[in-house]
């Protein structure tokens, strides 16, 4: 009887520990439909509310790392100034993974609260002269409530 209880146990924590992990990989697919459709409307500040509002943000691109949610906007700004370069974009979410307690443990925050996840996939723009398509890898952390990318490395 104990081990029976015992098993059943670790299969309600199991339960519940999936079921956190796809209401999270819910929450960050909302975030990336939204930049998604900020961009196609042409709200390129929309499209950065995705992104952590920090100079600790960092983006990594072909030209290398850029730091902070504005020099952020402001790469963006210059390389799509307007809807009609922007054009229309559509991600595709290869996968979400989380990163589990351990990458929190190793630089002190708290292993219980903090979680983050590693998203892959593509993203191709069109409907535009600067069409374009490639890979990006981004690092969504919960901050105050909201998913956010912390990081992204994009090609």
């Amino acid at each position: 009887l104990k081990a029976g209880l015992i098993i059943l146990f670790v299969a309600f924590i199991s339960l519940v520990v999936n079921a956190k992990s796809t209401g999270d990989s819910t929450a960050i697919k909302e975030v990336m439909d939204a930049q998604e459709a900020a961009w196609n409307n042409g709200d390129l500040e929309g499209f950065m509310q995705g992104y952590w509002k920090s100079d600790k943000l960092k983006f990594i691109g072909k030209n290398g790392v850029t730091y902070g949610w504005q020099n952020t906007y402001d790469r963006y700004k210059k390389a799509y100034p307007d809807k009609k370069t922007m054009g229309k974009l559509k991600f595709e979410i290869v996968s979400i993974e989380s990163l589990g307690k351990k990458t929190f443990h190793a630089i002190g925050a708290d292993p219980l609260k903090d979680k983050s996840y590693m998203v892959v996939g593509s993203w191709e723009t069109s409907q535009t002269s600067k069409a374009a398509k490639g890979y990006f890898t981004l690092i969504f952390k919960k901050i105050k409530g909201n998913w956010v990318i912390v990081a992204d490395h994009t090609s």
